[in-house]
């Protein structure tokens, strides 16, 4: 069984001024494809919350997927990047970048998407863009790699190929 996380970092939806839409659409996705979620919180955009919450999922309650939401773009408030990049010990950029290529086809915004993904210790740590549609579909490019990527984290040592 894979279990994971959930983050919404949204200033708006910490203080319950707006209703979080995109983290319960990763967390169908993610059901979906039978990750069980066992966390799901919504946070402000502080650089140092953002970051303690995902070290809390990945270190204290070692889910093996950790997913945010929100917080990628280029205004003052965005820091879910520079907190994810602060906090992993491998990035994985393909992801990253097969995550904007997809974008890319639907918006031109996309090129200012500042998303990470990495792993920290066991644990892989996806960060997607705020709005339901821009997860989903980000989420939606990542989603046939997931399981093989956390069975690798977890020391699976079969071929990749084949």
């Amino acid at each position: 069984m894979i279990t994971g996380g959930v983050i919404t970092v949204s200033d708006k939806g910490s203080r319950n001024e707006r209703e979080d839409t995109s983290g319960p659409e990763v967390i169908r996705m993610l059901g979906d494809l039978d990750i069980r979620v066992t966390d799901y919180e919504v946070i402000p955009d502080e650089k140092e919350i953002i970051r303690d919450k995902i070290k809390e999922y990945t270190d204290n309650k070692n889910l093996d997927l950790v997913v945010t939401t929100g917080g990628t773009g280029v205004s003052p408030r965005d820091v879910t990047p520079d907190a994810t990049l602060e906090i992993i010990e491998k990035e994985l950029p393909g992801m990253a970048e097969a995550m904007r290529r997809e974008s890319m086809s639907k918006t031109p915004h996309a090129m200012i998407s500042r998303a990470v993904t990495g792993i920290r210790g066991q644990s892989l740590i996806i960060n997607l863009p705020g709005s339901p549609k821009g997860a989903r579909e980000n989420l939606a490019v990542l989603l046939p790699a997931l399981k093989h990527t956390i069975e690798k984290l977890k020391g699976d040592m079969s071929d990749c190929g084949g």
